[in-house]
């Protein structure tokens, strides 16, 4: 599969989230309450729900995007260039409504995929499920409820479940991966666990977009050598505003 496709005609993205309040006490309390219930199986035995709810981001039902990044490859001059932009601040609403409507567009043309590592697990059916939620309506190909498993792989490519080959049970994160295959890390600043943090208490939206960023390079820089082709120089690295 990887032999056919043409990289320049995939969409890396990649989401980052947090909890929709800071803190577990400035939930209302109907969500206390369902927080509590779902808290029942994640706690250890010395923990209360209010102690891991840093982590209710990762759930869209408690948490809320507050920024997508997107980059693509493209041939300039003989040489491959990466280009990529973020969708991002306190409104999620916005948010999805600026990326849905460039996923569009992206998608209008044919034999375009979307990329993410991890997406199919996370990224898309967040994606979706916030759109839906906001009341915003669901662009075309975020429609997949219900889809078979071949028709999702028609449109969407995830660098994860590329990397298992058949495993069902094999999990790699994205730092490990670009370190086996002697990428660039993107994690030279922060982590995913404390993108929260950034955001309730430093108020640093533009840290995490470029932190976000770097993980769809990194994505794209993994397929790349995914299909043995040469990395992109990071000199060819370019942000939109």
């Amino acid at each position: 599969m990887l032999k056919k496709l043409n990289a320049e005609d995939v969409l890396f993205i990649d989401v980052e989230t947090v909890p929709q309040y800071e803190l577990f006490e400035d939930m209302p309390e109907r969500f206390q309450k369902l927080w509590e219930k779902k808290a029942q199986f994640l706690t250890k035995e010395d923990e209360t729900p209010a102690d891991i709810y840093q982590r209710a981001g990762i759930y869209s039902e408690f948490g809320k995007i507050i920024c997508i990044s997107a980059g693509f490859i493209v041939q300039k001059e003989g040489e491959r260039q990466f280009r990529v932009k973020s969708y991002y601040g306190d409104d999620e609403k916005q948010v999805l409504s600026e990326f849905n409507n460039m996923l569009t567009r992206f998608m209008s043309s044919p034999r375009k995929r979307v990329c993410g590592h991890n997406a199919l697990e996370f990224d898309i059916p967040y994606i979706a499920r916030r759109t839906v939620i906001n009341g915003l309506e669901l662009p075309n190909i975020l429609d997949i409820a219900g889809a078979k498993p071949w028709e999702i792989k028609d449109i969407f490519l995830d660098t994860m479940q590329l990397w298992k080959f058949g495993d069902y049970k094999h999990y790699t994160s994205l730092d490990l991966l670009c370190a086996i295959f002697n990428i660039p890390t993107p994690k030279d600043d922060i982590d995913g666990s404390e993108v929260a943090a950034v955001y309730y208490q430093e108020n640093d939206l533009d840290r995490i977009a470029r932190y976000c960023e770097k993980d769809v390079f990194a994505t794209a820089q993994l397929l790349l050598r995914y299909k043995r082709k040469p990395l992109i120089p990071q000199e060819n690295y370019l942000v939109a505003p």
